[in-house]
């Protein structure tokens, strides 16, 4: 067996670092712009480079006729779906709490694997299910406003995060129907495609009066292309390979390092804050993710990269 070469894992902790970043910059774009215009912009701004890049690196962006509906289905699954959760989410949640509660999907992606797939947990991986829970909980808790009512995460906030989570399950389960079949480069773009199509008559009818209304500046155009080029682009390019060598279950372990680094990223740029309770509800989840993981690469089954 030959010994995975140390740029692959680089690859890794760049395309985890590019994704935990995102749910900082995407703080910064909400300061001009509304969810719908943000995502739309991103999904619009992505197709055009993943549509330009795919002829350069001489991969195919064909897709068979019979594969038409899957795609539809799976651009609506996410990012239609899962923007909707997330963008909106996080208008409510802060950086670090929506990261935390991103980062469970490889923990759902278990029970369709479970009930479609009859797929088995051990009890390690239960285990760290329930340790990531507690986590979770622990950080959304805070005295004096009780559960879902902390500045850091209201309620409705939390529940429009995990409708993104689920949405992830659900585009897990089609992505395995279209993944041996096409490029993950392919499969992206015409995400990005079809997901700005659905986003557009959303966009027009809510957002584009505000849109006309704001004057670009600096902050916001770089704030907006580094999120689409790096987040949207660049970290899914650098994952392809890691993909490729050491297969999606192991990559998905290193999924477990976008909290750490979006904390980190958010005390430095957008000045959260890092309490005591934030580090250990955050070990918890990480901890429990890590267990999760372990001894089930071999029953793993549907399972996909998802974009922040």
């Amino acid at each position: 067996m030959k010994r995975t070469s140390a740029h692959i894992y680089l690859f890794a902790v760049l395309s985890m670092s590019f994704w935990a970043m995102s749910f900082v910059w995407v703080k910064i774009v909400y300061k001009y712009y509304e969810p719908l215009t943000t995502i739309t912009l991103r999904l619009l701004i992505a197709s055009v480079l993943l549509w330009t890049i795919a002829p350069l690196l001489k991969i195919s962006l064909r897709i068979r006729r019979e594969d038409i509906g899957w795609f539809l289905l799976l651009a609506f699954a996410e990012p239609f779906c899962y923007f909707l959760g997330e963008a909106f989410g996080m208008k409510y949640v802060s950086s670090t709490v929506g990261s935390i509660i991103i980062s469970t999907i490889p923990l759902f992606v278990l029970i369709p694997g479970i009930l479609f797939f009859k797929e088995r947990l051990s009890l390690t991986n239960i285990g760290g299910i329930f340790l990531s829970f507690c986590g979770i909980v622990t950080m959304m808790y805070t005295r004096g406003y009780g559960f879902g009512e902390s500045p850091d995460a209201p309620l409705h906030g939390i529940l429009l995060m995990f409708f993104a989570v689920f949405s992830a399950v659900g585009y897990s389960i089609l992505i395995k129907r279209l993944a041996d079949r096409y490029h993950a480069v392919t499969l992206v773009s015409w995400q990005s495609f079809l997901g700005a199509i659905y986003f557009l008559p959303l966009f027009y009818l809510f957002d584009y009066e505000k849109f006309r209304a704001v004057t670009p500046n600096a902050e916001l155009i770089g704030a907006i292309l580094t999120l689409t080029v790096f987040a949207s682009v660049l970290a899914f390019l650098l994952y392809i390979p890691v993909i490729q060598r050491i297969g999606i279950s192991k990559a998905n372990v290193f999924a477990n390092l976008i909290p750490v680094m979006t904390a980190v990223f958010s005390y430095f740029v957008l000045a959260e804050s890092f309490t005591l309770q934030k580090l250990i509800g955050m070990a918890l989840v990480i901890g429990g993710l890590f267990l999760s993981e372990i001894n089930s690469h071999k029953n793993r089954g549907p399972e996909a990269v998802n974009e922040p």
